[in-house]
């Protein structure tokens, strides 16, 4: 198995699992000392692999270390997890960081898979059994949030990339699965509560966005175990037939059945009222943010 972003969060997570559960995993990081602590933590169970989605020739040599490992025995798995999450509203945000989102989230995820579709079983005159691929989507797929606009945007063209390699993969037998994580308690959202955001200070959104934010990392410090989503990989790579999408979403019914249900407007509606974003008339002057 080959798991991107092995590192922290839900790739480790991951990794462990599928370790717990006799398969060997390459593990990809960016730093040495990650690779470093991962052979110690897992000795010949894992092989760590060190390169970032977004650079190619690392990569490349990346897949030919686990083609040279694997000699003719066929990849069980590929686990597209790597991502990043850029935050801001879209009005203001760089485009330069919205590149970079698309780079690493979606660039990347298709980079890695052309990289190892060949040992997966994507290759003339293959006669094993085919691999599958896991892609780490996220409910922001499926649903947009305000104020995530670069990474909801990636994670809809993930999921509609992988609608489409799935069917071109028919050829192959090779099966592409997409899990949509809800708020997951990692290490993620420490972080999140030390972002800077004075960078928007002069826009209208300032005096929304600490609350906003508040409520985001509140609410993701309050969501599912990482092994939640460690066992649904499990499940994708080795069920007979795995379902193409799952949601893992702690309460389920507020958090994904009835947004997903809802009509859009009345999502709008709910959304900004939460959030503090609807117009409200506040004087003579008419209505403003």
């Amino acid at each position: 198995m080959v798991v991107t972003g092995a590192s922290t969060g839900i790739g480790a997570a991951t990794l462990h699992h599928l370790v717990s559960k006799g398969f060997h995993v390459f593990g990809s990081v960016r730093k040495d000392a990650d690779a470093v602590a991962m052979r110690a933590a897992y000795g010949n169970d894992v092989t760590p692999l060190l390169f970032d989605v977004t650079d190619h020739a690392a990569l490349a040599r990346a897949a030919r270390e686990v083609a040279n490992t694997l000699g003719n025995a066929t990849l069980r798995g590929l686990v597209n997890n790597a991502g990043i999450a850029v935050a801001g509203p879209l009005m203001h945000v760089a485009l330069d960081e919205v590149r970079h989102q698309f780079e690493v989230n979606v660039i990347g995820a298709i980079a890695v898979t052309q990289a190892f579709l060949p040992l997966l079983g994507a290759r003339p005159k293959f006669a094993g059994k085919p691999g599958r691929i896991v892609m780490m989507s996220s409910v922001s797929g499926r649903l947009g949030f305000p104020f995530l606009g670069p990474y909801v945007a990636s994670k809809h063209a993930l999921e509609g990339l992988s609608d489409a390699l799935r069917r071109e993969l028919l050829i192959y037998g090779i099966d592409v699965i997409v899990l949509e994580p809800g708020s997951i308690a990692t290490p993620i959202w420490d972080k999140a509560d030390k972002a800077d955001r004075s960078k928007y200070a002069h826009t209208d959104y300032a005096p929304i966005l600490d609350g906003v934010a508040e409520l985001m990392i509140n609410h993701g410090r309050e969501g599912l175990p990482a092994s939640v989503v460690a066992k649904a990989v499990h499940a994708a790579l080795t069920a007979k037939r795995p379902k193409p999408r799952v949601a893992l979403v702690a309460g389920r019914f507020a958090n994904w059945t009835v947004p997903t249900m809802l009509p859009q407007r009345w999502l709008d509606r709910l959304m900004g009222g939460r959030l503090g974003l609807l117009k409200r008339d506040d004087g003579p002057n008419g209505p403003h943010m």
